[in-house]
């Protein structure tokens, strides 16, 4: 089966939620994914449910799970680095159908690795392998790179009245 670049980006809620249950449709397909969290550190939901998926689901992290706020820090630099080597490997390993690049375009943006980095990446892409790339200001250059491109725009959101980040729902 050919394999697509695939970029979820927007400012509106659900990239991840539709790169997970891109995940768990592939799961049940007996697909494998591998998936790089960028950024993210710790028990969040998703990480909690994969679990129950581990066998075709295999999900790293790595961020030091704080907010990047101006000039990010060697060591967030380091485990961006550490996280985009690992899905170099996992992408030419075989082992894999789909490899999600979890607030990939994020990670560009903050400066925790380069667009051109990214690119390097896509560019060991395997003719098989189903790329997913997610996050908030997707480069122009991505965007006409990939061969989808699904925009979240918020429209509306409940944050908006004070209301916290839910878990199960949110987080």
């Amino acid at each position: 089966m050919k394999g697509y670049i695939q970029v979820y980006t927007g400012d509106g809620k659900g990239k991840t939620t539709a790169a997970i249950g891109l995940s768990i449709r592939a799961a049940g397909a007996d697909l494998k994914v591998y998936i790089a969290q960028f950024i993210k550190m710790g028990e969040y939901s998703e990480i909690k449910a994969l679990e129950r998926f581990s066998d075709v689901i295999t999900i790293e992290q790595f961020g030091l799970g704080r907010f990047i706020k101006g000039t990010p820090s060697d060591e967030d630099i380091a485990a961006a680095t550490e996280g985009l080597k690992k899905v170099r490997v996992a992408m030419t390993s075989g082992e894999y159908d789909i490899i999600i690049v979890e607030e990939g375009n994020v990670a560009v943006s903050c400066g925790l690795f380069s667009l051109e980095a990214l690119f390097e990446v896509i560019n060991k892409k395997p003719d098989n392998i189903e790329l997913v790339i997610t996050g908030r200001g997707a480069h122009k250059e991505l965007i006409e790179r990939a061969d989808l491109v699904t925009e979240m725009k918020a429209v509306k959101h409940y944050f908006e009245k004070g209301v916290q980040a839910r878990t199960g729902i949110e987080k």
